[in-house]
């Protein structure tokens, strides 16, 4: 049997989304947007919050500022990355390490198929060599 591919574009789990706090007309359009300002955590800590420039990305990606970890840099984590989410710590948790996301391509707004290609593979490839823990 083949494990389940991963897809990097789509979210494993969308159940978060089910809160009450959230508008489901606006989960409809922009499911990410009610994350604004929620604290990101990899497998080995912490590594930003999720931007308000959230919007300038797809809605199939979270805008990550790292602030000073990566000298202050925006990352790009597609949403299939989110392992579960924590309305009352107001933290998304992803299964990949801060060294993995560090080593991801950098988000070029100007050349939006080019990154998205190269960062579905990369992050296809994470997955490949290096499965999520559950």
């Amino acid at each position: 049997m083949q494990p389940v591919p991963f897809v990097p574009w789509a979210w494993r789990d969308p159940s978060w989304a089910n809160e009450p706090e959230h508008d489901e007309a606006e989960l409809a359009r922009r499911p990410d947007t009610g994350l604004i300002g929620y604290h990101v955590e990899a497998t080995d800590g912490g590594i930003g919050k999720i931007d308000e420039d959230n919007a300038k990305v797809p809605n199939d990606c979270l805008m990550v500022d790292t602030g000073p970890w990566i000298f202050g840099h925006k990352v790009v984590l597609p949403v299939g990355t989110v392992q579960r989410i924590d309305h009352d710590e107001r933290k998304v948790y992803v299964d990949r390490t801060k060294e993995q996301i560090k080593n991801a391509p950098e988000y070029d707004p100007d050349n939006h198929e080019d990154y998205r290609q190269r960062t579905g593979d990369y992050y296809t490839e994470s997955y490949r060599a290096l499965p999520p823990m559950l």
